[in-house]
């Protein structure tokens, strides 16, 4: 498994860890809308309150996955988690040009969809 893929697996994992652990109920300069909490954040892009756990959930089994693949290679784990973070990515950004945010907001989505897409395609 290549350097680069690893460490693109580990940085996705950390930064989902990050949002939706320590900093879920944090403003951030990243959040859509401007909101002040992962809840306010789909409460603005629309979406119902049952999403939030929902969404996280899914993030944070992908994210794991992600990890996991590193030690233990061979069962597509990579593959499953980078298609599934990538494919929440989408729906992420798509939810930032709802909202009419900036471009700047979408840039941790993007980055982490294309890390996604060339775990996938390794």
């Amino acid at each position: 498994m290549s350097t680069l893929i690893i460490i693109f697996k580990v940085i996705i994992a950390l930064g989902i860890l990050n949002v939706w652990l320590l900093r879920f109920n944090k403003k951030t300069e990243w959040r859509g809308g401007g909101a002040g909490s992962m809840n306010e954040e789909f409460e603005k892009y629309g979406l119902p309150v049952w999403f939030v756990p929902v969404i996280g959930f899914l993030k944070l089994l992908f994210a794991t996955l992600l990890v996991i693949s590193i030690f233990k290679p061979g069962y597509n784990l990579d593959l499953i988690g980078s298609i599934g973070m990538g494919v929440l990515m989408i729906g992420a950004i798509g939810m930032h040009i709802k909202v009419n945010d900036e471009l700047k907001r979408s840039l941790p989505a993007f980055l982490m969809l294309v890390m996604s897409a060339i775990i996938a395609f390794a």
